[in-house]
Parts: structure tokens; sequence; C-alpha cells
């Protein structure tokens, strides 16, 4: 395999494997959502820290996976980066699956 997208494709195909990254998936959407939201207003760890009142250390533990944050903290981490939170839900069906 030459790279992490053959390597992904081949790992989803065990329904073991599959199951577990789905079921983990709408954490990852919203670390991805939140570094995203950071870049892109240009902002540090520190700078979004001092926003929000939420440690630096937690918002990189957010980041990196190791944190789950509460709603309210991600209320908070909205707010800090000029933005509102929006939480959908959408039907099973269409939802696509990773390929």
């Amino acid at each position: 395999m030459s790279s992490y997208n053959d390597y992904k494709r081949k790992a989803l195909e065990n329904p073991d494997v599959k199951a577990e990254y789905e079921a983990l998936q709408p954490e990852y959407d919203i670390i991805q959502a939140m570094i995203d939201a950071r870049n892109k207003e240009g902002l540090t760890q520190k700078e979004l820290s001092e926003r929000t009142g939420i440690t630096q250390a937690d918002i990189s533990r957010i980041e990196n996976g190791t944190r789950n944050p509460s709603l309210g903290m991600v209320k908070r981490l909205a707010h800090g980066l000029g933005m509102r939170l929006k939480i959908e839900f959408i039907p099973e069906g269409a939802i696509k699956t990773a390929k």
C-alpha cells in the first residue's frame, strides 16, 4: 500500500473496523470543524484559550482527540471563534460511508 488512503480503504473492508470508524465519525467531525474554524480565524490555541477561558492544554487535548468536550464547552469555543454552534440530526440513509 502506497498511501494512507490505500491503508484506510483496506482497513475499512473489515466490518468491525468500519463500524468502529463510523461510530467515531461525529467526534472527528467536531474536532476537524474546530481546527478548521480556528485556522480560518488565524488564531493560535493560546489565543483561543484567552478568548474562551478554556486552558490551552484542554484545547490541545480536544484537537488531538484525547478530551471529549461538553456541549457547554463546545458552545464556548464557538463563541470564542466568533461563530454560532449548529447541531443537526441527519437521517441514517443520508450519511455517506467512508471510502
